[in-house]
């Protein structure tokens, strides 16, 4: 067999072998670089921290868990290096990179979380934790940590919480109808419209706001509006129990109107109908006629008034307080404006910090008072009036727009943003309203003004029962359906007076508040009995 020719190889020149050098090196790049990838693909898939981040889904009360959480307001340096769970929500959130802030709010209360990507807190997570809606409510595990700048933007501002845990309690819809920041800004004054028209931050109307109004509450603003509210109630019941009155339930369903008026809201009841009350003040009468001498009761009251205006409301929470006295309706009327001042006067030592969280988006100023409350005399305000060019009859009833001036001639003449108008004309006073001993024209009733707003209406009550059928006749009021009222004054009744406070004014006027609506946790109009 022949041998196979010999084949002879080209001989390569220097340029092409290095040619093959550099892509046999380049081929060794590729390989490694793909192994590379593959193990850090691996590494990727690897979460190590998924135990420590997650949603806990519905809780539905299916396990107990002890987690001893800790108060964002108690978050403070005396805590520092100490691991801690706290439970809030999402206010805001921010990621950039391997890093991810939030702010989280509990309250008026808000702190720092920073979450930094490392060997504990995988890339996962931090992906997992960057995509948490706005408002969700979260449960944080995390190392207290002292700072060296002041974080500005927080209530706690000396430190931030280090992350280990996220878990997510409730989950907000992505889309909010309106931004809790939007909804806490201070609208701008027109001066400011003008010069920033261009660079001006949103603000949330009223409507908006009422529409929205579980959003709208979680504001600052709204929470201390509320807790100074609360105080209200809270002075008003320990100062009256303190000067040995009793608290009562007044019915809300009842038989005639109480005022005797029109503008009551009549309702069906089983083959008849009824009423819903506008005020307790029968049945505070009652009261006193069964000897509890000093009475009060807080609780709903309704008003068919189709009023749209900045302070009225179609149902209102009434503080109501009657007392007997010896033989001058005054001893209760300065009993009632002495329990004003000393809450007025608690509400400023007490609520110190939520009047400024307050006045930070609704600027006003401070709450003036004397402290012996100023009397004035009906006939002396109408002159007052008079003085300034205001045209008004001796019997006539005060509009709003006159009630203001008269409170701003006050504040000028006094220096007090609250004064009680006595001796008012009977012409405009209920049926029940004693009529003045010495000139049949005006009556024992007095009003309390707040920065030149009614927030109470009060006077000394006719306890005689025939005097009571007269005066019942001449308003036209149904006697039949209120005998059970006259007949509690046939067996001799002490004589009495009181009033009838609106705590929604109140809050708004001690606050300087533009709107009442801001000051009723869900406000009733007659445009309005949603939500």
């Amino acid at each position: 067999m022949a041998d196979a020719p010999e084949v002879e190889v080209p001989k390569l020149s220097k340029k092409e072998l290095n040619k093959l050098a550099r892509k046999a090196k380049k081929d060794e790049k590729v390989t490694e670089k793909g192994g590379n990838q593959q193990q850090s693909a691996s590494m990727e898939q690897e979460d190590y921290s998924k135990e420590f981040y997650g949603s806990y889904g519905l809780v539905n009360s299916s396990e107990k868990k002890e987690l001893n959480f800790l108060r964002v307001k108690e978050i403070n340096v005396s805590n520092a290096t100490k691991d801690i769970w706290v439970r809030g929500r999402v206010h805001t959130i921010r990621s950039k990179g391997k890093n991810c802030f939030i702010v989280l709010r509990q309250g008026v209360y808000t702190v720092q979380i920073a979450m930094f990507m490392n060997d504990k807190i995988s890339k996962q997570m931090l992906k997992f934790v960057s995509s948490i809606s706005k408002e969700s409510i979260i449960d944080v595990y995390a190392t207290i940590n002292k700072v060296e700048t002041p974080i500005e933007s927080c209530t706690q501002k000396d430190v931030e919480l280090l992350a280990q845990q996220v878990f997510v309690v409730s989950a907000s819809a992505p889309k909010l109808p309106l931004q809790i920041e939007d909804a806490s800004r201070r609208a701008p004054t027109d001066e400011e419209k003008s010069k920033e028209q261009e660079n001006q931050l949103a603000v949330v109307n009223l409507d908006t706001r009422l529409d929205n109004r579980v959003l709208d509450l979680r504001t600052a603003t709204s929470h201390a509006i509320f807790r100074i509210q609360a105080g209200v109630c809270n002075q008003f019941r320990n100062i009256l129990d303190a000067k040995g009155f009793i608290e009562i339930m007044a019915p809300k369903i009842i038989s005639a109107p109480s005022e005797g008026g029109a503008n009551v809201f009549e309702v069906s009841y089983f083959k008849g109908s009824a009423y819903l009350a506008q005020s307790p003040q029968l049945y505070k009468q009652m009261a006193i006629a069964g000897d509890f001498e000093k009475v009060y009761t807080i609780g709903p009251v309704f008003r068919a008034e189709d009023s749209n205006t900045h302070r009225h409301m179609t149902e209102f929470v009434g503080l109501d307080l009657e007392m007997a006295f010896n033989f001058h309706y005054h001893e209760v009327m300065e009993t009632i404006a002495e329990v004003l001042t000393q809450m007025f006067k608690g509400l400023q030592e007490k609520y110190q910090d939520e009047i400024a969280a307050v006045g930070n988006q609704y600027p006003a100023e401070p709450f003036q008072f004397c402290e012996k409350p100023l009397i004035l005399k009906y006939p002396d305000a109408i002159a007052l009036l008079r003085e300034n060019g205001i045209e008004i009859g001796d019997e006539d009833d005060l509009s709003t727009p006159v009630e203001k001036f008269l409170g701003k001639l006050v504040k000028e003449k006094y220096s007090t943003d609250f004064y009680v108008l006595d001796k008012f004309p009977l012409a405009v006073r209920p049926f029940y309203t004693m009529p003045d001993a010495k000139d049949k024209k005006y009556s024992n009733s007095y009003d309390m003004f707040m920065r030149g707003e009614e927030i109470l209406s009060g006077a000394q009550r006719i306890h005689d029962a025939d005097m009571l059928v007269e005066r019942a006749t001449h308003h036209q009021v149904d006697l039949a359906k209120i005998q059970s009222y006259i007949d509690a004054f046939k067996y001799g009744c002490p004589p009495h007076a009181g009033g009838g406070i609106g705590l929604e004014r109140v809050t708004m006027l001690f606050l300087g508040l533009h709107n009442i609506r801001l000051a009723s946790l869900f406000p009733r109009d007659p445009k309005r009995i949603t939500p």
